[in-house]
């Protein structure tokens, strides 16, 4: 947790120092979920091995903004197109993950931890559908077509610890993935969360 912590404290500097060459870095807002908790946050705690490069930096699964009709590729949404991350897509059998256990219909707070904020335009929460194979990597034609929860980020900075309370869709049961995405307001980018969840 110190190393963790330590990593966060340096992004954020380095955010503030990289201000000024914006160029270089066209987003400065990290951040991700911690209920229910993503499979990053899961590398970063050590829940699970073999994460590579995300346990470092589990804030960091940045892509292209306008999912489902832009951003990630099929096959590589959870670590959101980046190779060094590749260890988000990876179904590990579709058991190995740790899940989230949920019920469908209940009131349910969902938590991000950033990193680094900045001014926001919505929240969005899918889940997968009937054809999610939980054993192989997520594509667009395994979720729901609409997201379940959306939250308006109003253009404002959110604080760095953010709580939406919404409901669990209903109608699901066993083994699921909820995908959480933080869209930017005034870049081309948003932020990809996979979190793994059983509806019992």
């Amino acid at each position: 947790m110190r190393i963790r912590h330590v990593l966060r404290l340096g992004a954020v500097s380095a955010t503030a120092a990289g201000l000024a060459v914006l160029a270089a870095s066209p987003s400065y807002a990290h951040g991700y979920t911690t209920a229910p908790v993503s499979r990053a946050e899961y590398c970063a705690q050590g829940t699970v091995g073999d994460c590579g490069e995300i346990q470092y930096e589990p804030q960091s699964v940045e892509a292209p903004k306008g999912f489902p009709a832009a951003g990630p590729s099929d096959g590589h949404i959870c670590a959101g197109d980046h190779a060094d991350f590749a260890q988000l897509d990876d179904p590990r059998g579709g058991t190995g993950w740790p899940v989230n256990h949920v019920t469908g219909g209940q009131s349910y707070t969902f938590r991000w931890h950033l990193t680094a904020q900045h001014r926001t335009t919505k929240w969005e929460y899918f889940v997968t559908s009937d054809a999610y194979d939980p054993a192989k990597p997520l594509t667009r034609d395994m979720l729901e077509p609409q997201p379940f929860l959306t939250v308006d980020g109003g253009d404002a900075v959110p604080p760095a610890d953010v709580s939406q309370t919404g409901t669990m869709p209903g109608g699901k049961s066993g083994r699921q993935l909820i995908l959480a995405v933080w869209t930017i307001a005034d870049t081309a980018n948003a932020f990809y969360q996979c979190s793994d969840v059983d509806f019992g």
